[in-house]
């Protein structure tokens, strides 16, 4: 199986390129890169690199693993429109994941004794994107959402949790201080496309995809004006 996967919805821009997943001998190739801004400016040049590297055609590629958000408004745009543009032109279909779920996926997170996984990244304003996640089975705990510090820490529960994330130690200070056991790891952590190619050959798929955004949008339209359609 051929895959490309994509991520731009924090403060990085990473894209993979898989060949022949299923056999013995795939080719692999990926790139990741630490960035605030430019993500609409790198990624195109960073898939075509993985591409080449990997071996593959976009005319070859079978599916497209993306991250749909949470994220920043731009960076989650940036994510959803190249994938969409690339499955128009080659065909392949959609594997979608949240950026929180593949950060809970990362191999960075080490093994330990809690049952639950949290991942919270800074929302700016107070707030969180979190999720909570059962790291055995995956399955979520406590659905993806935009939360204040102090609503996030209640709905953690009691029992011991890891919590992983740039949101992670305000997060766990909050959880602690109500007398919950969080322990924050992994400030740095954030998705990489390298983590989605052998979980997006068996993850289901999707014709279409939308952004995840969990919160409205900063900008608002301007008012309408009274003096449009007014008469003369």
């Amino acid at each position: 199986m051929n895959i490309l996967s994509l991520d731009t919805c924090f403060d990085a821009c990473s894209a993979a390129a898989g060949r022949g997943l299923r056999t013995l001998t795939p080719g692999i190739a990926f790139a990741f890169e630490p960035m605030q801004t430019g993500h609409a400016e790198r990624l195109l040049p960073m898939i075509a690199t993985v591409m080449t590297e990997a071996g593959l055609e976009f005319r070859s590629l079978d599916r497209i693993a993306l991250t749909y958000g949470p994220g920043t408004f731009t960076g989650t745009r940036i994510s959803v429109s190249a994938a969409r543009a690339l499955a128009l032109a080659t065909g392949a279909e959609f594997v979608a994941i949240s950026s929180l779920r593949l950060m809970a996926m990362s191999a960075r997170i080490p093994a330990a004794p809690t049952r639950r996984i949290a991942i919270a990244t800074d929302a700016r304003r107070g707030e969180v994107y979190f999720e909570v996640f059962d790291r055995h089975s995956m399955q979520t705990v406590v659905e993806a959402q935009c939360a204040t510090i102090s609503a996030a820490a209640k709905l953690l529960g009691q029992g011991p949790v890891v919590i992983a994330g740039n949101g992670a130690e305000l997060l766990a200070t909050e959880a602690n201080r109500g007398g919950a056991e969080a322990t924050a790891i992994l400030p740095d952590l954030l998705p990489d496309a390298l983590d989605m190619l052998f979980p997006a050959c068996e993850l289901p798929v999707s014709r279409t995809v939308k952004p995840l955004y969990l919160r409205a949008p900063d900008a608002k339209p301007p008012a309408p004006s009274p003096f449009i359609g007014a008469g003369a």
